[in-house]
């Protein structure tokens, strides 16, 4: 494991947006696993910015996206497709057939998973996985529980979650209840696993998931064992961590 101390939010993604370009240069044709929410954005807007300078291609990148909410379309503009759309893949030389997230209007929740995590495997894995943090220490909508889920599944969000999200809906009752979710084995199966935590509420759980004992009731702690793991966090969320 990996810590790399930055200056706050903006650097983080100043950091992170280099070195998955640089990872792009190495191996044109990774595979990127992509998060969503808060901690990537200004990371997808740095790649952006350097994608418009010629620095930059994603021409041959294929992504696999973590989670989507069960229940919104890809133009519902809180589902995390349209996320990924307007933050990254309409601002890049994507191909859109490249780019994959789980259908959050797919009913039958056994054939979904079945076939991502199909599709995870045909790709050959994820190359470089990027991952925030949740507040109760959910990587991905992996929530805590009393054991590590594997496969790509549907998750019931814990309060906590719910809460954390509820500052992107209107209203309450629009905030789903249910996602579909890549599991823990292809996150950890990842070649290159890169992490983003900012600010001073999310030092308890870092401390926690990378000081503390692996454990489900903690997800992220998992991390721990990953080979080529790296956290990218600033000075704040660190604070906790000699």
């Amino acid at each position: 494991m990996r810590i790399i101390r930055a200056e706050d939010y903006e650097d983080i993604s100043r950091i992170a947006a280099e070195r998955i370009a640089n990872f792009i240069a190495k191996k044109p044709d990774a595979v990127l696993g992509l998060a969503t929410g808060s901690s990537p954005l200004g990371t997808y807007r740095r790649l952006s910015l350097l994608y418009s300078e010629g620095r930059v291609s994603f021409k041959e990148v294929r992504t696999v996206n973590l989670d989507e909410y069960v229940g919104l379309s890809a133009e519902n503009e809180q589902s995390y497709a349209f996320f990924m759309k307007e933050n990254l893949f309409d601002r890049v030389d994507l191909a859109p057939e490249n780019t994959h997230i789980p259908d959050g209007l797919e009913e039958n929740e056994e054939q979904e998973c079945e076939e991502y995590d199909r599709l995870i495997k045909e790709l050959g894995g994820i190359d470089l996985q990027l991952l925030g943090l949740g507040p109760n220490g959910h990587i991905a909508f992996n929530e805590p529980g009393d054991s590590f889920p594997l496969g790509t599944h549907k998750v019931r969000l814990s309060p906590a979650t719910i809460r954390a999200n509820s500052r992107f809906f209107e209203r309450e009752e629009d905030i789903p209840r249910f996602a579909y979710t890549m599991g823990i084995r292809d996150i950890l199966q990842a070649k290159q696993v890169i992490m983003l935590v900012s600010g001073a509420a999310k030092a308890e759980i870092v401390k926690e998931a990378f000081t503390g004992p692996v454990t489900p009731k903690v997800p992220a702690s998992i991390l721990q064992f990953h080979s080529d793991f790296t956290l990218i966090a600033d000075t704040e969320a660190l604070s906790l961590l000699s």
